[in-house]
């Protein structure tokens, strides 16, 4: 845009010396074109001036921004999150994490129940992703119990957590607490102070209640709803995403820890109105019971039928196939590679960008670091610049 402001600025310039000089060639006295030129030549003067005084404005805040570490807000759950985490601690930014409360199995699921706390699980598995700590204290914090009376399927982290928050008095001081002690690289905060019971409406009219039990109904969802409805959420959630560079949704269950979060009443109207660029992980696989035949489309039809508005600039999917051997793995758990169906994707007003994003070992997941590297990308931030 400047650039512009000092062509016409020149294109003006060049115009009232043009008529300056025909005006006294012409009449051997200044005349009315040279007076028009003169005035050219002054208002030139001054788009010249205007113009050079922009462009080192934007060049000073440009500088800035390049100065400034990138501000990245990611919103899920589960293991896609953690995932994600594990790639963007590579380099040197801003991460905050805003992540579900609604589980309610396993060893969340009982903690919760026994000590009305919010469930710990998807927030240490977030810790422990942004933890800068020696591998051996990683893996206590990941150590499952086996055996014992109560303890068996209790993982030592979520215990953490939840003495922590007897110990500090509320379930937000104990997770900066904990990420003290983890040395965390960023802030992992829940989507609000207390933990909410998800509900899922299916297509025959039924519904059940509790995160653990949507998938195991195995019936087609028609909605989801979190209960009770009129939870806030952190102000400091809130002031993370206005910050933001970037906000990235996903990837991760899209019933089951996306959506989740979205339903909080406030967050998704904060990310509407962020300036920041809204960025939409799509999963590799689909899951059983929650989305099941699901393309990526129907992934963020889905988001946009529950939220009520557009809420994504870009979607990120993978193109790469998957391994046959992958492929029949998961077909044993009724789980098939998200077909990206580009056109649809296109036709919602998306930007896609479609390449080989998968990692697969044991399972198919996204390579971390290829996603972390084509958000930076989209930010206009040089990856390898900031690698730590």
């Amino acid at each position: 845009m400047v650039r512009y402001w000092l062509l016409l600025a020149w294109t003006v310039c060049s115009f009232g010396l043009g008529l300056i000089a025909a005006g006294i060639g012409i009449h051997s006295v200044p005349g009315q074109s040279s007076v028009i030129g003169l005035v050219c030549l002054l208002l030139g003067s001054g788009l010249l001036a205007f113009g050079w005084w922009r462009d080192e404005q934007i060049t000073r805040t440009q500088m800035l921004l390049e100065k400034r570490k990138p501000r990245i807000v990611v919103v899920g759950g589960g293991t896609g999150l953690s995932t994600l985490l594990r790639g963007l601690k590579e380099f040197d930014i801003d991460i905050t994490a805003i992540v579900t409360v609604a589980d309610d199995g396993g060893s969340s699921g009982r903690l919760r129940s026994d000590f009305d706390i919010p469930p710990p699980g998807d927030i240490r598995a977030c810790l422990v992703a942004l933890s800068d700590t020696e591998p051996f204290m990683e893996k206590l914090w990941q150590y499952r119990f086996k055996g014992g009376e109560g303890l068996a399927g209790h993982s030592f982290g979520n215990l953490f957590i939840a003495a922590m928050t007897d110990v500090a008095g509320d379930f937000e001081t104990a997770i900066k607490q904990s990420s003290q002690v983890l040395a965390v690289n960023g802030r992992v905060l829940p989507a609000v102070r207390e933990a909410v019971i998800l509900r899922a409406f299916f297509a025959d009219g039924t519904f059940v209640e509790g995160e653990s039990q949507i998938p195991k109904a195995n019936k087609k969802i028609e909605r989801v709803e979190v209960h009770p409805n009129n939870l806030d959420p952190l102000p400091e959630s809130l002031e993370a995403i206005r910050e933001a560079d970037a906000i990235v949704i996903g990837p991760g269950s899209l019933y089951t820890s996306i959506l989740p979060n979205l339903l909080v009443t406030g967050l998704t109207d904060a990310i509407k109105e962020a300036s920041a660029k809204k960025i939409y992980v799509c999963n590799v696989m689909t899951q059983a019971g929650e989305t099941d035949h699901y393309t990526a489309s129907d992934h963020v039809r889905a988001i946009y039928d529950h939220v009520g508005v557009e809420l994504f600039d870009y979607i990120l999917v993978n193109s790469a196939p998957i391994p046959p051997a992958a492929v029949d793995q998961y077909r044993e758990k009724e789980a098939a590679p998200v077909v990206a169906d580009l056109w649809n994707l296109q036709n919602m007003g998306l930007n896609v960008i479609a390449r080989n994003f998968l990692h697969y070992s044991i399972y198919a997941r996204h390579d971390a670091r290829r996603i972390s590297e084509q958000i930076l990308a989209l930010m206009g931030r040089d990856p390898n610049k900031l690698r730590k």
